[in-house]
């Protein structure tokens, strides 16, 4: 063998993986130019693509499913009518963990009495017979009716029935209140009821389209501040909090809830943030930095004590490195790290302290200080979001300041059987750079021959589908059919189109919006479980019609994401395939001067020689040899060890 590889296994094994990641592809840097620009970041997609699409995606909201537990009610009395409900006993008093409104909230009925609505004085002499069968229909429970309209009684029935958790009658009956002209006057409080219920059921899209209905009415309506407020409960409940974030800036200049102010204003600069970025793509650049100036007043908005800071400090990071102010960036992601120090505070995020070590890191590398790049992609926890991304970027560090043996050991555990399906077309060109400048010619142009096999196919796929007449709706539907067999047939599409679709949702935005899709849909399919009074009701019917149009407007938008995204990767593996044949020719021509020499010379001519090395390690590690076989334990720990290279070094 002329090459040997090992790995250093610390005695006690780290932490596995507990899913697989997603990783955007990489642009190669100084394959053959070590003097590239001062700010070159690792890859044209790793730093502020990364950042501003990729990196900015933060899970600070609350996303756990526990209700607010109504107050307890004491038994009722023996007596012929149960005791009536206490009003406060309807909605829950609000606080931080709490998802009900705290104000604007609608007077509620008291509770049920005899069941059906009798008003009679006297019992039926006989029993009436019994009826015959017949479909199920809805039935009200009896409310105190003492000094009220046919209409509010009415109403006070159906809002008795949510008070009781009889969710899907008690919509039907909020949707009847709605349609019916005589009760017009009580339409908007049957409208937030209504929304409410959804809420309550799951259905948090549903929801949002009645909340948003109540807030075109105005800040004059009863209803608009206890409606804001519901925009945070859902945006904590959906997948993706950009569902409402464009109906946050909409109502932008209205005066929030305080317990909200912080998170509206963290909310508000990611919208301002993600608008400057589309701006300055699309070549509008002074209005793109309105955006940003508007999106770093908000985030200074938000006090150093409260639970957003330090999301919008790692926010303000990614506008000063949008606008090139990278020391200011450095410091934002520094306090980033500091806030959530695990030893320092029990509430630490610890994936957006991670997020700000990558940043640090990129950052770091743009400007060639490649030992302290090492450093903080170094501090990216092992089996994280973020460990393999940290792991190929380290690669490039290490490669720059001659670590080759560091950088191929990071390049093994890339190519792992655990991380099939992750796509780091670069590791093969980062490879076969390395071989070709340890004179290694032979192996690096395999290496190359099997980068084009495997990527060639790739790229002319990718070629066939961005070429083609296709709308937006024709690029998602190429995404959802891949989606649909993997959950069917798992590897049932074929690797090629697994790659590809694993090259669109690489993208942040994009896999956002897909996920938001996902969710739609299953919103629409578990109506299918619904009870038949519910399931085949007018309301539904409703609800399933605005939810197609939503679900229409989001594929299109992912449509377009996934065709830039599509189009963006194209012109990167153009890019790697143009760089693996000039390192191609280099090697060929290396090759041919080293035959010209020996054929040029009566003795046998050498460029190789072997290496001195040593398999010494520390008393904290322990030397095991590698036999081709990987351990989960071993993961990342692995060193490639040259025995030979040029014989000039």
């Amino acid at each position: 063998m002329s090459q040997t590889f090992a790995h250093l296994r610390n005695p006690v094994p780290a932490a596995c993986p507990s899913r697989p990641l997603l990783a955007s592809l990489a642009a190669a840097l100084l394959l053959l130019a070590p003097g590239a620009g001062a700010h070159a970041a690792p890859r044209p997609s790793a730093s502020l693509a990364a950042l501003a699409s990729g990196q900015i995606s933060f899970e600070g909201l609350d996303l756990s499913d526990e209700e607010p537990k109504p107050k307890k009610q004491r038994a009722p009395r023996k007596a012929k009518r149960p005791k009536r409900t206490p009003e406060t006993a309807q909605t829950p008093p609000a606080g931080k963990d709490q998802e009900q409104p705290s104000s604007s909230s609608p007077s509620q009925p008291p509770a049920p009495q005899d069941l059906g609505i009798d008003l009679s004085t006297s019992a039926p002499a006989q029993p009436p017979a019994p009826p015959p069968k017949q479909a199920p229909v809805m039935t009200f429970d009896a409310v105190d009716v003492s000094g009220k309209s046919a209409e509010r009684q009415r109403l006070d029935a159906a809002v008795n029935l949510f008070n009781q958790k009889r969710y899907e009658t008690g919509a039907l009956a909020f949707f009847e209140v709605l349609k019916d002209p005589k009760m017009a006057e009580h339409n908007d409080e049957a409208e937030y009821m209504l929304a409410k219920t959804l809420y309550r059921l799951g259905m948090y899209h549903s929801a949002l389209s009645q909340f948003k209905k109540l807030l075109a009415k105005g800040p004059t309506n009863k209803y608009f501040k206890s409606c804001l407020e519901w925009l945070f409960y859902i945006a904590h409940k959906t997948v993706n909090e950009q569902v409402v974030l464009d109906t946050v800036a909409r109502y932008a200049n209205e005066e929030f809830p305080e317990r909200f102010r912080s998170e509206f204003r963290y909310l508000l600069a990611r919208y301002h943030f993600y608008r400057g970025k589309a701006l300055d793509e699309a070549g509008q650049a002074d209005e793109s930095k309105k955006s940003l100036d508007e999106a770093k007043r908000l985030v200074l908005m938000v006090p150093r004590n409260d639970d957003f800071y330090a999301k919008v400090k790692y926010l303000e990071g990614a506008i000063f490195f949008k606008e090139g102010a990278f020391a200011q960036a450095v410091e934002s992601f520094k306090e980033v790290v500091r806030i959530n120090n695990p030893r320092t505070s029990t509430q630490a995020d610890t994936r957006l302290r991670e997020l700000a070590f990558m940043q640090l890191a990129r950052t770091h590398f743009g400007h060639k200080q490649n030992r302290y790049a090492i450093f903080y992609y170094d501090k990216v926890a092992r089996g994280s979001d973020q460990w393999l991304e940290s792991l190929f970027e380290a690669s490039w560090a290490h490669f720059r300041i001659g670590e080759y043996e560091r950088a191929l050991g990071n390049l093994i555990t890339l190519s792992s059987p655990f991380f099939k399906d992750e796509y780091f077309p670069e590791a093969l060109i980062l490879k076969a750079v390395i071989y070709y400048e340890n004179c290694r010619y032979r192996e690096a142009r395999a290496i190359l021959e099997e980068f084009e096999q495997t990527y060639m196919p790739v790229h002319n796929e990718l070629e066939k589908i961005t070429g083609a007449n296709t709308d937006a709706q024709g690029y998602w539907a190429i995404l959802a059919e891949v989606q649909k067999r993997n959950r069917e047939g798992g590897r049932s599409t074929g690797l090629l189109l697994e790659r590809i679709l694993k090259l669109a949702l690489t993208d942040k935005d994009l896999k956002a919006v897909n996920d938001s899709i996902l969710e739609l849909e299953g919103e629409m399919d578990s109506i299918r479980e619904r009870p038949d009074l519910f399931k085949y009701s007018e309301l539904v019917k409703s609800l399933n019609e605005e939810l197609k149009v939503e679900r229409s407007g989001l594929m299109s938008k992912a449509g377009i994401l996934a065709k830039v995204k599509l189009e963006f990767e194209l012109g990167q593996l153009k890019d790697l395939l143009g760089q693996a044949l000039r390192i191609k020719f280099e090697t060929s021509t290396m090759e041919k001067k080293f035959l010209e020499d020996s054929l040029a010379s009566p003795g046998k001519v050498e460029i190789v020689k072997k290496y001195n090395y040593s398999v010494a390690v520390t008393d904290e590690q322990v030397y095991w040899p590698y036999e081709g076989e990987y351990w989960r334990d071993e993961l990342g720990t692995y060193e490639y060890t040259l025995t030979k290279g040029c014989k000039a070094k």
